[in-house]
C-alpha cells in the first residue's frame, strides 16, 4: 500500500530504513551502495539511486545529499512538474543547511527540536513534570561524583543504541572516567536491572498512534560484546513479561509523551524505551528517541502481514510518512504481537559474517539484511523472524538458539 499523495525522496545511508513503502514513481529512494541495496535496486531500477561511499564505507546522509546524482534526481523530478519533499531518518544540524542551500524541503521535524528532546541532559528539563517517570537521577559533572558503594549508570548527552551508557560498579571505574572526562556533564542514574521495552509512536496534531510494544534485546553474545547495546526486538514475548497493569501503564505513558510532543508541533515518529525493575516491578522511562526508530521497517512488514490476513489499518511507516506530509491518518495503526529481529554488530573479533552462515539462516526460514559497515558497533547483519526468538528476559527460545548456533558455527569456520 502506498498512501502518498505527494512525491517523497527518502535519503538514507541504510536502505533498510526506507523500505516501509514500496519504491514507486512518487516514492524515490537515495541510499548508500551495499549488497542489500543493490538487490533492492534490481527490483526497482527506476526508483532507487545508489551512491558509493568513500574508502569502501557506506555514504552518510549528508554525503548522499551533497552528491551530484541526488541533485540530478531532484532536478529531474522538478522539471517533470513534481515538487519532491525530502525525508531523512533523522534531521540534524548538518543535514538541515545542506537542504536549505539547495532549496529542498525536509519534512522531518527541525533538528533543534530533535536535539532538545534526545539530549540526555536537556531531556530532563524538557520532560517537565514527567521527569518523575525516569529512574532516580541527577545531572552532574564527572568531577563532582563520589563513590558510595552502590552501582550507578552514567549517560553522556549523546549516545547510540546504548553505546553512550556506562555502568559504574567500582570506585576504580569511576576514577578512570573522571581522569578522562573530569568536567564532562552526565546524567547519573540509579542502576535498575530488568527487561527493557520499546514503543514506536506516531504523532499528528490530533492523534497519537502506537503499533505494538516490543521487548528490547540487549547485550547478548555473539551479537555484541557491549552490555547495554540494543541488538533487536521481540514482539512475541511481551505478553509474558508485562502484566495487564503494566500494559495500561505503558499506554498511559505513550499518550502523555505523545501529548508533550504535540506541544512541540512534532509530526511523525518518535520512540520510547522503558525498563521494568526486576526487584520492584516498577516501569521507568529510560529513553526518548526523537526520530524514526530503527525497528520501524520490520514492525511495518509484520503489520503488512497482518493486513494480508484481514487486519484493517496503516503500518507504522505509512502513518509516519503521512504525518510528516501534514495529512490526517485515515485509519489507526495496526497492532502486532508477534515477530522478532536481531542484529549482529561489528565488534573486536567480528568484522564480517561468512556467506555460508547467511545462507544457512535463510535456509532455516529467516530473512537477512547484510550491511557493508566496518566501524565498531555498526550493523553487520539483520536477521528477521515472523515468530518470536526469545523464551524470556535475556534467554533465547529454540528459534533464537538456532540463529546463535548458525552464527557461532560460521565464525568458527
Amino acid at each position: 500500500m502506498n498512501p502518498l499523495k505527494e512525491t517523497v525522496v527518502y535519503i538514507s545511508r541504510e536502505i533498510e530504513r526506507t523500505m516501509g513503502i514500496e519504491p514507486s514513481d512518487n516514492y524515490r529512494i537515495v541510499a548508500g551502495r551495499t549488497p542489500y541495496s543493490e538487490s533492492i535496486k534490481s527490483r526497482y531500477p527506476d526508483f532507487v539511486t545508489l551512491i558509493d561511499g568513500k574508502d569502501g564505507s557506506s555514504a552518510g546522509t549528508s554525503e548522499l545529499m551533497a552528491h551530484p546524482d541526488t541533485s540530478t534526481l531532484i532536478s529531474s523530478l522538478m522539471a517533470s512538474g513534481k515538487r519532491p519533499y525530502i525525508m531523512v531518518f533523522k534531521n540534524t544540524a548538518r543535514i538541515e543547511p545542506l537542504a536549505r542551500e539547495r532549496g529542498w524541503t525536509i519534512i522531518n521535524p527541525p533538528a533543534e527540536t530533535s536535539e532538545k528532546i534526545e539530549n540526555k541532559l536537556s531531556q530532563v528539563q524538557w520532560l517537565g513534570t514527567m521527569e518523575s517517570y525516569l529512574p532516580p537521577h541527577r545531572l552532574k559533572s564527572m568531577s563532582g561524583i563520589s563513590w558510595k558503594g552502590q552501582p550507578f549508570i552514567v549517560q553522556w548527552a549523546h549516545g547510540h543504541t546504548g553505546a553512550g551508557t556506562i555502568l559504574v560498579e567500582s570506585e576504580e571505574t569511576l576514577k578512570a572516567l573522571q581522569d578522562r572526562f573530569p568536567e564532562r556533564r552526565a546524567r547519573v542514574t540509579e542502576y535498575v536491572s530488568g527487561p527493557s521495552f520499546t514503543a514506536n509512536i506516531v504523532v499528528t496534531p490530533d492523534k497519537i498512534e502506537a503499533g505494538g510494544i516490543s521487548y528490547q534485546i540487549t547485550g547478548l553474545a555473539p551479537f555484541t560484546d557491549k552490555r547495554f547495546v540494543t541488538i533487536g526486538n521481540d514482539w512475541s514475548i511481551v505478553k509474558s513479561l508485562l502484566s495487564a497493569a503494566d500494559l495500561d501503564a505503558v499506554r498511559k505513558l505513550v499518550q502523555e509523551l505523545g501529548a508533550r510532543m504535540q506541544q512541540e508541533f512534532w509530526r511523525g515518529l518518535f520512540g520510547i524505551d522503558m525498563i521494568k525493575d526486576e526487584k520492584t516491578g516498577k516501569l521507568y522511562l529510560i529513553e526518548v528517541n526523537a526520530r524514526q526508530p530503527a525497528s520501524t521497517t520490520y514492525e511495518s512488514a509484520l503489520q503488512q502481514a497482518e493486513r494480508a490476513k484481514g487486519a484493517d489499518g496503516l503500518t507504522t511507516f505509512e502513518a509516519h510518512v503521512t504525518a510528516l506530509l501534514g495529512q490526517p491518518l485515515a485509519k489507526p495503526v495496526i497492532e502486532i504481537t508477534d515477530g522478532a529481529q536481531i542484529v549482529q554488530r561489528v565488534g573486536p573479533t567480528v568484522k564480517s559474517v561468512p556467506g555460508a552462515a547467511v545462507s544457512n539462516l535463510e535456509k532455516a526460514g529467516f530473512k537477512t539484511v547484510s550491511y557493508g559497515n566496518i566501524r565498531d558497533n555498526e550493523d553487520l547483519l539483520r536477521i528477521q523472524s515472523p515468530g518470536g526468538i526469545m523464551a524470556g528476559h535475556g534467554t533465547f527460545n529454540e528459534s533464537g538458539q538456532k540463529i546463535v548456533g548458525v552464527l557461532k558455527d560460521g565464525f568458527a569456520s
